[in-house]
């Protein structure tokens, strides 16, 4: 058998866990399904890595309290504008999940009218905007989908969530898993044509979005295993150098604009020691984890501390697509397991789109963080209340 039949079957017999397998599934561990040894790239650098630990230290007190102060806390969610960011066709396969391909806008202006006071009301003050093809781009309005958003609408609305205390983030996601608003620049990733757009894509939405604090990436789940359990199309996926210097690229090009990338952390989980020797400390990290087992026998909860406890700034990230609890365990348990110094807020991701019959989902997930921003700073009130008795 040859080298590459053996990949191949390889690849075939892998289970197939992603993002949202892992919420259908909970407690199934999300990414399992690394590919084979002999589809990875051969790692090039020399360098040894840092003495750095990637296991994290005991487990956090249950009688630790936050020592941070909560109100000055991030507390994000994540709505999409676009939701072409998983199969990159009209597959029938997959329209139940609402993971195939749109060639027009689904969202909805009056569900939007109302989460966006209801995010003000609960505390909330910062808001991620998945993008995509939503938004007519003057640099590339070839990209835009039926009804997308004008730049003129974009900046709108944006001001409307400054006015409301809510900091508007732009997000775009790179990873080859979740390109599919790229249109035919898909299909071109690492060229020359590729770079150009993603710089002028990256330019014009820091220009539209008043050279924003942070911009997220995404840059999750690349994996062949995933495209082909996603029905799509066409499969492309970077691995070794390649990734990292395409990564890097984004990075750079964001630090241009004098904006701070952000990206999810799936890479630390299966790749600690290089994530650790190659990811620049400048990154925002959040890694996932949306099930309810917290206990760090689980393991996958120890990924939270150990990016912490490295030097990286970090948001976790929780999400009510699985459970309602899930959001209120994250914060009780991140907000004493990691350094306050390192621990920049929470974020929350109903991961459906902004439409009317994901109405009630996307008004309890703001529910669930108000519950568990007024749970923490009356904790912390409390703390410090008797601290100075």
């Amino acid at each position: 058998m040859t080298e590459q039949s053996r990949a191949t079957r390889q690849i075939q017999s892998i289970p197939i866990v992603g993002r949202r397998t892992f919420l259908k599934a909970g407690a199934a561990a999300a990414l399992a399904a690394a590919l084979p040894g002999a589809l990875r790239a051969a790692e090039a650098s020399t360098n040894s890595a840092p003495a750095a630990s990637v296991q994290g230290t005991a487990e956090p007190s249950t009688n630790s309290v936050f020592k941070g102060d909560a109100k000055k806390l991030i507390w994000g969610n994540l709505l999409h504008l676009s939701f072409n960011m998983w199969c990159d066709w009209d597959n029938p396969a997959v329209r139940k999940d609402n993971t195939n391909y749109s060639p027009e806008l689904r969202f909805d202006d009056k569900l939007w009218d109302e989460l966006v006071p209801a995010m003000a009301e609960a505390g909330m003050n910062l808001l991620i905007l998945d993008l995509g093809d939503a938004v007519q781009y003057e640099s590339h309005p070839e990209i835009a989908i039926k009804d997308a958003w004008t730049t003129k609408r974009l900046k709108t609305e944006l001001a409307r969530l400054r006015k409301l205390g809510i900091e508007p983030i732009p997000k775009l996601n790179f990873s080859t898993t979740h390109n599919a608003w790229l249109g035919p620049y898909r299909h071109m990733v690492s060229s020359d044509k590729y770079y150009a757009v993603v710089r002028e894509l990256i330019a014009e939405v820091c220009s539209l979005f008043d050279k924003p604090r942070f911009f997220h990436v995404g840059m999750d789940e690349e994996s062949v295993g995933l495209q082909l359990s996603g029905g799509y199309q066409y499969i492309l996926v970077r691995q070794g150098d390649l990734w990292w210097h395409d990564f890097l690229a984004l990075v750079g090009e964001i630090e241009k604009h004098g904006v701070r990338a952000w990206i999810w952390s799936d890479f630390f989980e299966d790749h600690p020691e290089e994530f650790l020797k190659r990811m620049p400390k400048s990154v925002l990290q959040s890694f996932w984890y949306y099930s309810l087992d917290f206990s760090e026998k689980r393991g996958k909860t120890k990924i939270y501390r150990s990016i912490a406890e490295n030097g990286y700034d970090e948001i976790p990230t929780g999400s009510n697509w699985y459970t309602g609890e899930n959001f209120g365990r994250t914060v009780e348990y991140c907000s004493t397991a990691l350094p306050p110094e390192r621990l920049l807020g929470f974020l929350q991701t109903p991961w459906t789109p902004t439409l009317p019959r994901f109405r009630d989902h996307h008004l309890q997930a703001i529910a669930q963080v108000k519950a568990a921003r007024e749970k923490l700073i009356g904790g912390t009130s409390v703390a410090a209340g008797k601290q100075g008795s």
